[in-house]
């Protein structure tokens, strides 16, 4: 049997499409799963194929070429450090280890220390793109040990989505987690991006009395200009989709009850900790956990009060504005994303090259959008921009759009409609855009109650006053 060039472990639906990707672009693959079944359904599904099921992790590492390219698949945290507990003594210096799944940058760096002095190389790869990016081309975001990405280039950029100009949307991020922070930031602005979706899809529906089925093709006409976005195609496809049992809209008999499974919160939380401002992200992981309560929101319903969503003028008025919100609203999420890579950069020195992290993003990642492309020729311009909103594009687009932005908030604030995203874009608009903010008084108080000293306006150094003396 002729050496395969990776080996693959965990075969879910993820590990075997990409395995499947991989074999057809040329390579052949290995594959291992602790499951029986899954090892079954792989062989099954490869049969014919340059690809081999291994019924151990030993058996799947003899059968690799050397250097030994092994891609983990499994779920993040203790499951990859389980697995290469037992892959270390099988592996040698040289080889590589992808750990693809959605890991906290900080075990990343973690596992690379502990592998210090092995000479084992490992990578840190940010997947994106479901089951059906992993099959047709997802996109990519490795990081890790520099010597390992020439060992790994031909395979990723192999499988890749290719973006509208051929370029495979995968490069290198940098050292250490910088590959699994990228994929982070990219979840973090996922959540805004969806939140946002759906507040225009509420505001539609609350304010303007839209069915499912009036609002599909709105949303189908805005992902042909410059909202267009997976998640706008998406949802323009889901919103025309009938309940076969009820004969409703499908959405409209779905729990309005949203999941996570972390990635937002920890942009968030990082974000916090770094002292980077992103209250669009952390105000769409918040309002998935209010979601999650929805028992207690039904009862909150009867008992607190507030006004009556009404219709809020002509649709084709209304409508134009909520697209130029939704896209003003969108580019202040983008820019608190970027903003914390650029802190995180900083702190970390992995050299993250920006255009490239926009470009990765263009095709085969969830929120690949039109956008991005003016996002890689801005930092492309300038790989210091400190903020996309300055970016003279992008400072344009938002002139033409933030008055939208003010009226369709202001529309669902006297309506009573809930739109977190929206209301968290617009102050952070007005906040960064403020060459004064009201913090001036926020430091007198501390010093007040706690004597934590002041800058003043005039002349440096810090003061503490004795107040009411």
């Amino acid at each position: 049997m002729q050496a395969s060039d990776i080996g693959l472990v965990g075969l879910g639906v993820m590990g075997e499409n990409l395995a499947l990707n991989l074999e057809r672009n040329g390579f052949a693959v290995s594959g291992f799963d602790l499951d029986a079944a899954r090892r079954q359904s792989f062989a099954q599904r490869t049969q014919g194929l340059k690809a081999h099921t291994a019924e151990s992790l030993a058996q799947l590492v003899a059968s690799l070429q050397v250097p030994r390219r092994v891609w983990l698949m499994v779920p993040a945290g203790a499951p990859v450090d389980a697995v290469l507990a037992e892959l270390r003594p099988l592996l040698a210096a040289g080889d590589v280890v992808i750990d693809g799944g959605n890991t906290l940058f900080t075990d990343t760096q973690r596992r690379m220390a502990a592998l210090e002095g092995s000479g084992i190389l490992y990578v840190g790869a940010g997947v994106s793109g479901g089951e059906e990016g992993a099959l047709r081309g997802p996109a990519l975001m490795p990081g890790g040990s520099p010597e390992a990405w020439p060992l790994v280039k031909p395979l990723l950029q192999a499988i890749a989505a290719k973006a509208d100009d051929g370029q495979p949307c995968c490069d290198w991020m940098g050292h250490g987690g910088a590959g699994h922070f990228v994929k982070m930031v990219h979840n973090g602005i996922e959540y805004a991006d969806m939140q946002m979706i759906c507040e225009a899809y509420f505001l539609m529906q609350q304010c303007l009395g839209m069915s499912a089925a009036e609002m599909s093709p709105v949303f189908a006409h805005w992902n042909e200009g410059e909202l267009g976005s997976y998640l706008i195609g998406i949802t323009a496809d889901i919103l025309k989709q009938t309940d076969p049992e009820t004969g409703d809209a499908l959405v409209n008999v779905i729990l309005d009850t949203a999941e996570q499974k972390g990635t937002g919160k920890w942009t968030s939380q990082i974000a916090l900790d770094m002292g980077v401002t992103a209250p669009t992200i952390a105000d769409a992981v918040f309002a998935r956990t209010v979601s999650a309560i929805q028992p207690e929101r039904v009862t909150a319903s009867k008992i607190l009060k507030g006004p009556v969503a009404k219709v809020a003028g002509e649709r084709t008025a209304v409508l134009p504005k909520i697209q130029r919100a939704l896209l003003a609203a969108k580019l202040c999420a983008y820019a608190q994303g970027f903003a914390l890579l650029k802190a995180a950069d900083r702190e970390h020195q992995w050299a993250l090259p920006m255009a490239k992290v926009a470009s990765v993003w263009r095709a085969g990642c969830i929120i690949r959008a039109h956008l991005l492309e003016d996002m890689r020729r801005a930092f492309a311009a300038n790989n210091d921009l400190r903020n996309l909103l300055v970016d003279s594009h992008f400072a344009s687009v938002m002139a033409d759009c933030e008055q939208d932005l003010r009226e369709v908030v202001a529309m669902a604030a006297l309506s009573g409609v809930a739109v977190p995203a929206f209301m968290s874009a617009l102050s952070y608009y007005d906040a960064y855009r403020s060459a004064r903010l009201p913090a001036n008084l926020l430091q007198a108080q501390r010093d007040y109650f706690g004597a934590h000293t002041y800058q003043r306006t005039d002349k440096p150094g810090k003061f503490h006053t004795r107040w009411g003396s």
